[in-house]
């Protein structure tokens, strides 16, 4: 076991004048096939989904990002959830696949940003207070936007790409500031497949009606 991990922590080559080692090729190559997997909905996407959480769980672990370690965790099980809603579909039968992609309600747009916000804070905290991190805001954030995209993704909510794209947006600075230069590299190629699966699905959602007010006299 102590063989393997040396030999994913080894550097397979550098990159901008970083060492990139194996782990970080193995992330990269099972993210870009996970996302490509989400765009076009297939379902395989989810165990390539896990295999990209331990390969990070690996890196960014020594890379001292610590609540991206934790979020890795947290994705594999949320990975599992999302691969039985998506085989069960909206009939709720095994091998179904017929799940929709609908809008966001209000209240589910309400939530998520409560709880993206409110976990940021205090997951900042707890970094800053218990970990050597030196990018706790930044790191707090993605572990938080992250759960509540996977768990919109699983639900195939359509407004789940853009939560993925600001996402995206604060990781690249993150990851090349850590010195992380081939998986900063992976999402600006995130960056673009997000759009592509913004696009994708765009076409395929159903629209959430939302009851409007009852007016009086009406």
């Amino acid at each position: 076991m102590t063989t393997l991990i040396d030999w994913l922590n080894a550097t397979a080559f550098t990159l901008l004048a970083n060492p990139v080692s194996w782990v970080e090729v193995i992330g990269f190559v099972t993210g870009a096939a996970c996302v490509w997997g989400v765009a076009r909905q297939k379902i395989w996407n989810w165990g390539i989904g896990i295999l990209n959480n331990i390969a990070f769980m690996i890196l960014f672990l020594g890379a001292g990002l610590y609540g991206e370690t934790l979020l890795q965790i947290i994705f594999a099980a949320i990975a599992v959830y999302g691969w039985l809603k998506w085989s069960r579909g909206a009939s709720g039968e095994a091998g179904s696949n017929d799940l929709p992609v609908r809008n966001a309600t209000r209240a589910e747009i309400g939530t998520g940003v409560t709880a993206v916000v409110l976990a940021t804070v205090a997951i900042a905290y707890l970094l800053h207070a218990g970990t050597d991190s030196q990018v706790p805001i930044p790191d707090a954030f993605v572990l938080a936007a992250s759960l509540v995209a996977t768990y919109a993704q699983a639900k195939k909510i359509f407004q789940h790409w853009y939560v993925w794209i600001v996402i995206d947006l604060v990781s690249i600075p993150l990851y090349f500031s850590r010195g992380l230069a081939l998986t900063a590299i992976l999402y600006i190629g995130f960056l673009a497949l997000c759009v592509y699966g913004l696009v994708g699905w765009n076409r395929l959602r159903t629209v959430t009606a939302t009851p409007e007010p009852a007016t009086a006299g009406v």
